[in-house]
């Protein structure tokens, strides 16, 4: 099932992104969505221009970010929705995390390589559009590598492994995500300071795939939302069905709302696309995301309330 709406996605300011701005908008008008949120790591360098695409397209536009943080050593993502990305705040949580990422690139390629994996290291800088090193570039660097033909370890992510649904995006979380062989600690903000970040900047606070991170774990869930988020993003590309309405039951129980995003990179997740994710009642989601929005005093651009 595919919809109309589409809030989570990146642009090249991501580390993992691909597209500029523009393109990427140009891409949501062409997949026909009718509505979409930029939600880069950490970033909002993008928002400006993807905010005038989306005015020259009429495609109503939501500024938003994607905050890497922490709860109680478990590292989680936040999608921070109609924030006044303007705010000084933004830009230092971008510099910080980007110098941190910068630091650590390396280390995160000594790591995979420790294991017996050979990279291709000029490759995978090359990919980088941010500047700094992302995993599912490393991983598609090595699934392209000759010399790691009949490597064990990357069995799981050719075509008929166990992980091959998703190769690099799987590749990332197993080897560089927290826990993994790979894996390089950064500094995080507490959880409850980017859910206070975004909402003291008229932004809805919403837990991104937390499938991704913890499968379906009811207690973790019900800590974060007592942190003060206002939702959950039930519907991704990281939930199958029984993880999206676990999910979505939690929100609603809750009384908070259940979003919908496809986390459309480009070639670092090549298996996903813009819309491919449906949500039950979208026009419901969207109008409720906005109300939230627009009563903190956040911005939402060329929507009109129904």
């Amino acid at each position: 099932m595919e919809t109309w709406l589409d809030l989570h996605m990146h642009t090249k300011y991501s580390m993992d992104g691909e597209f500029e701005p523009a393109d990427l908008m140009r891409q949501c008008a062409d997949a026909g969505l009718q509505a979409a949120a930029v939600t880069d790591h950490d970033a909002v360098g993008a928002l400006d221009e993807a905010k005038a695409a989306a005015a020259a397209l009429q495609l109503p536009f939501i500024p938003g970010i994607e905050i890497s943080c922490q709860h109680k050593g478990r590292n989680f993502h936040l999608l921070g929705y109609g924030i006044r990305y303007q705010a000084p705040v933004f830009d230092e949580l971008e510099q910080d995390l980007h110098a941190q990422r910068l630091a650590i690139s390396e280390k995160v390629l000594d790591a995979v390589e420790g294991l017996g994996i050979y990279l291709d290291r000029q490759a995978i800088w090359d990919m980088a559009s941010s500047g700094v090193v992302a995993s599912v570039n490393i991983a598609k660097t090595a699934l392209e590598d000759p010399r790691n033909d009949g490597n064990p370890l990357l069995a799981p992510y050719r075509p008929g492994g166990a992980r091959s649904n998703a190769p690099y995006v799987n590749f990332g979380w197993d080897f560089c995500g927290q826990g993994g062989p790979a894996f390089v600690p950064m500094v995080l903000m507490p959880f409850s300071q980017a859910v206070r970040i975004i909402q003291e900047h008229g932004g809805a606070a919403v837990l991104a795939h937390p499938g991704a991170n913890m499968k379906q774990n009811r207690d973790i869930t019900e800590d974060l939302i007592a942190q003060g988020i206002d939702g959950i993003e039930a519907y991704c590309s990281y939930h199958d069905g029984d993880t999206a309405a676990f999910y979505a039951a939690i929100a609603e129980e809750n009384g908070l709302l259940a979003t919908i995003g496809s986390d459309y990179h480009g070639r670092a997740k090549p298996h996903i696309r813009l819309g491919q994710y449906g949500h039950p009642a979208p026009q419901a989601a969207f109008d409720t995301l906005c109300r939230i929005i627009q009563e903190r005093g956040g911005d939402v651009y060329a929507y009109e309330t129904s």
